[in-house]
């Protein structure tokens, strides 16, 4: 008992035990992402809830991609009571998110998740809490006899069209209904600007949170979309000639309950801080483009006329550069990373743009003036003259600014960072050594 005869709290071990009963839950999903953002999960029968929660599942590490060798294989799945949850469409079986461990308890340096939470801790030393906002965009396909995704639409739809109801539009609206049933908060939803495209936005939550939500929600997707005959891929530009899907990440960092990004004195309501956060994410931007856009599919959508950004710069309320400050002030103070894509690890990209924006704060960093002009209009002499920098235009350069940037590496961890420029580079150069089908078309009958 508490002092004064007051019950003590119940161990939020224990609550998750006794909902995962009353719900006559039969199966445990423990789930967790490897450091390339694929989500991974190891099944557990209701009785050894209490033990898993308890002690950890153990589970070879050395056959999940970048952790480490077969020498260290075992490590400890450590699920997070606080992200229990079950499945409405499937009500016999529930989810926890874990950590990763090491066998004597210490956190693994290679769970993606446990480097955000170091990000997190970096921030709240300094006296800020970090949250976000996102909106993912994804494409629905239909299905072949043999069940694979066809690259065709089922719609001529564009940017919030209301078109009428397709295998798409229903699988889009049950997607909603059962992350809704989830416990989360929808914030809209509707038809993007290419056909058979769509996304959905959800409201602000503490970073880690969002990374999970966001993580959650790929796996939900493809579910609701599979039942409905349908792929949804998260592939960032999978048809030529249209527009890509991408993840803008809205964040703000708070101060003692209020958001340090408002400054009512300021003419744009920017504070020194929020100033100061872009001016970070800027410095960094180069080597943060490979975690925000890891595919060499990724940078098939970073190109000039799809609303993706190609040129580092930041903006109020125009959409073409890098970073926008929407017109939304006061408590929504915020900016909108508008780089990275779906096909991100969710916990690395906040993990390393929370850091690279902190840099800019203890750098006490100036951002260059505002640019309100369409980027894309711009001539290349005019950026010049304004100092604008590209993005990286290839996954082979995202690999050159990452291997650059010491504080973005700093903020993925050295174990993180090295197993991530590994991948990559083995990826770069087998898409280099292929002989593509476009090569074929240009050249086979004229050489």
């Amino acid at each position: 008992m508490a002092k004064g005869g007051e019950r003590l709290a119940e161990d939020p071990r224990d609550g998750v035990v006794r909902m995962a009963q009353e719900q006559q839950v039969e199966i445990i999903q423990l789930q967790f992402t490897d450091i390339l953002g694929t989500m991974k999960s190891v099944s557990i029968p209701r009785r050894e809830l209490g033990r898993a929660l308890e002690r950890g599942i153990i589970f070879d590490g050395s056959s999940i991609e970048g952790f480490v060798r077969i020498e260290e294989s075992d490590m400890f799945l450590r699920p997070d009571p606080a992200t229990y949850l079950r499945y409405p469409w499937q009500p016999d079986v529930a989810r926890l998110l874990c950590d990763i461990a090491r066998p004597d308890g210490t956190p693994f340096e290679g769970c993606p998740r446990t480097a955000l939470r170091r990000a997190i801790a970096q921030a709240q030393a300094e006296g800020f809490s970090f949250v976000a906002g996102a909106e993912p965009e994804f494409f629905l396909f239909p299905r072949g006899a043999d069940g694979r995704a066809e690259i065709r639409t089922m719609d001529q739809a564009g940017y919030f069209d209301l078109s009428p109801a397709d295998a798409g539009e229903r699988a889009r609206a049950e997607i909603v209904q059962q992350f809704s049933a989830m416990g989360f908060s929808v914030e809209a939803a509707h038809h993007e600007v290419a056909p058979g495209q769509h996304e959905i936005d959800f409201s602000y939550l503490p970073a880690l949170e969002m990374a999970d939500l966001i993580a959650t929600f790929r796996i939900v997707a493809r579910t609701i979309a599979e039942r409905h005959g349908l792929h949804a891929t998260f592939m960032p530009k999978p048809i030529f000639g249209q527009n890509g899907s991408g993840l803008h990440v809205h964040q703000s960092l708070w101060r003692d309950g209020q958001n340090a990004f408002w400054d009512p004195e300021a003419p744009d309501g920017l504070s020194t801080v929020a100033r100061q956060f872009i001016a970070g994410v800027m410095a960094h931007a180069r080597g943060l483009t490979l975690v925000a856009n890891p595919l060499v599919n990724s940078y098939k959508r970073l190109k000039p006329g799809y609303e993706a950004p190609v040129h580092i710069a930041w903006s109020l309320n125009n959409r073409s550069p890098l970073i926008r400050v929407p017109d939304e002030k006061g408590e929504h103070t915020r900016i909108e990373l508008r780089s990275p894509d779906p096909s991100c690890n969710p916990y690395l990209l906040l993990a390393a743009t929370l850091i690279a924006g902190l840099d800019g704060v203890r750098r006490r960093l100036e951002p260059p003036p505002p640019i309100p002009r369409d980027m894309y209009h711009l001539t290349r002499e005019e950026r010049q003259e304004l100092g604008v920098e590209e993005l990286p235009r290839t996954l082979g350069s995202a690999l050159r600014a990452l291997r650059q940037d010491e504080v973005v590496r700093a903020a993925l961890g050295e174990h993180i960072a090295r197993q991530l420029i590994e991948a990559k580079q083995i990826e770069w150069e087998i898409y280099e050594a292929q002989v593509h089908p476009w090569e074929i078309e240009q050249y086979l009958m004229s050489y």
